[in-house]
């Protein structure tokens, strides 16, 4: 699960009272965003198991380099998905509300995953753009959406975030196995398609709500004129979904950029348009923060916010490995590991469903190490969770004395990799947002949050980049035992890195102690 989902409890409460009334001891809007929600992740994790595999099998399937395209595509579009929430979030917070942009993203990501239940590649770049426009508008608002049902100080909020991220990780969980099961079995169309239904689902179950009066006055505009009034000739409230609609081509170029790299002759050299952007934005906040840091904070704020660049830093390494659970984990189930139970799309499931076994138990370490003080502060809980990383891919990359004479590898393999990394992400994951709302100065903390919310987009970098050096061109020639050499060796040198980076959180967690200061 990325770091969006895993954090969604970090909201604002308005100050006013909830009216609609009550169901599972919980404001009774939380139920139908609890489904819309769930419908809604269905779609995106649906798809997403599907993802890679497409575009290996089909959309490049006649390339040398399909695996390299494909890993290229799904950096660039996993950069921009989770890139999105911050405009979306603006525009509902200034413009449209929570109602109104949920409603307009969702319409978007299901024309997405409709579009791409379409047999012709020329709308593929199109079904991609839809679904990065209306996940902006969607993910960051149905969130913030649920801390709005409740009052400043209602014990029962953390509760309902709570039940709501059940939400998250049933869609995420189911998606893979019944999207995954339609796809390789009866054609990728069908498993995109049913993605769809799941998001018409989400949205059909928002609708209800709203009917309803279940969300009283929550979600509306900031105020009742300013959807009304007119830019360009037409009122904000159409405006907005047109120049939404028109941004869906030119994301879509953005995404086709690779075809400049096809022949080796690329003006920007390895990398792509969406490489480009990514590195001028980061480029810029890394120097706004430098900035900041050394002229505008007070004494006392700049060692608070060096730890908050640091812990997102980490957060980021920790997502690009990841993250790599939809490209190359993808691909080296399909190709190299013995699948008994699962095929590899339905693998993407593996991940959401030890979250969910593994939340209640680890938070109630986390509780019984707190009442005898002896919980670890932030730093030791980022390198215990990049170190856990770490040895997950380290079994990985042991898989391969277990290989048989083709190169597959037995699934437990995979399967013990992935309660490991999830053991990790409850380590790190959870915790983090919080402490970036608590080590942030008052006067950017919005710019921080946001700035923790582009980790995520930023780990897709990575996840491209190692997809492009573990692709393996030709691979119909190469053998098995050849194709399992390239992956674990892959494996093994993430492993490095991921336990490294572990160690050195480790190194400088006295110093990262103090600095934060009072923040545990």
């Amino acid at each position: 699960m990325s770091q969006d989902e895993s954090t969604a409890g970090e909201n604002l409460a308005t100050s006013e009272e909830f009216v609609g009334g009550t169901r599972w001891g919980h404001p009774k809007g939380l139920s139908y965003l609890f489904f819309a929600e769930l419908w809604e992740r269905f779609s995106f994790y649906g798809m997403r198991a599907l993802l890679t595999l497409y575009m290996v099998n089909e959309v490049f399937e006649a390339l040398a380099n399909r695996d390299a395209v494909s890993a290229i595509i799904y950096s660039s579009y996993g950069s921009l998905v989770y890139a999105s929430p911050v405009i979306g979030g603006r525009i509902a917070d200034k413009l449209l509300g929570y109602r109104r942009s949920i409603m307009l993203g969702g319409a978007l990501m299901a024309i997405g995953h409709f579009v791409l239940a379409i047999e012709n590649n020329i709308t593929f770049y199109l079904a991609l753009a839809f679904i990065i426009v209306g996940n902006g508008f969607f993910k960051p608002n149905i969130s913030t959406f649920v801390g709005s049902l409740y009052k400043p100080g209602d014990n029962r909020k953390d509760s309902g975030f709570t039940i709501f991220y059940m939400g998250i990780n049933i869609g995420a969980f189911v998606s893979p196995l019944l999207c995954g099961w339609l796809g390789e079995n009866y054609g990728w169309h069908y498993g995109f398609g049913l993605a769809g239904i799941g998001m018409v689902a989400g949205l059909v179950v928002f609708w209800r709500g709203s009917k309803a009066g279940v969300f009283g006055d929550k979600g509306l505009p900031p105020t009742p004129e300013i959807i009304e009034k007119k830019k360009f000739g037409l009122p904000i409230k159409t405006l907005v979904p047109v120049i939404s609609f028109l941004a869906v081509p030119v994301i879509a170029w953005l995404l086709s950029s690779y075809e400049y790299l096809l022949d080796g002759e690329s003006f920007l050299g390895e990398v792509t348009i969406v490489n480009v952007l990514f590195y001028l934005i980061g480029i810029s906040i890394l120097l706004y923060l430098a900035y900041y840091i050394a002229m505008k904070a007070k004494k006392e704020e700049r060692g608070k916010m060096v730890v908050a660049v640091l812990l997102t830093f980490f957060m980021t390494i920790f997502w690009g490995f990841h993250e790599l659970s939809g490209s190359v984990l993808t691909l080296f189930a399909s190709r190299n590991v013995d699948l008994s139970v699962l095929n590899a799309s339905q693998t993407n499931s593996l991940n959401p469903v030890f979250i969910f076994l593994l939340a209640i138990p680890f938070s109630w370490i986390w509780i019984k190490l707190d009442q005898q003080k002896l919980n670890p502060r932030t730093p030791i809980k980022f390198a215990l969770g990049l170190i856990l990383l770490g040895i997950g891919f380290y079994v990985l990359a042991l898989s391969r004395g277990s290989a048989d004479g083709d190169g597959m590898v037995p699934m437990y393999y995979l399967v013990i990799m992935y309660v490991i990394i999830s053991m990790g992400e409850l380590c790190m994951s959870p915790v983090g947002l919080s402490k970036i709302t608590d080590l942030s100065p008052v006067a950017i903390v919005a710019f921080m949050m946001g700035v923790w919310f582009l980790s995520s987009a930023y780990a897709f970098q990575i996840v491209g980049f190692i997809g492009k050096n573990l692709a393996i061109d030709g691979t119909e020639s190469i053998g098995g035992l050849e194709r399992l050499t390239i992956y674990t060796d892959g494996f093994e040198y993430i492993s490095y890195f991921a336990l490294g980076s572990g160690l050195f959180v480790l190194l400088i967690s006295p110093l990262m102690r103090r600095w934060m200061r009072d923040v545990h």
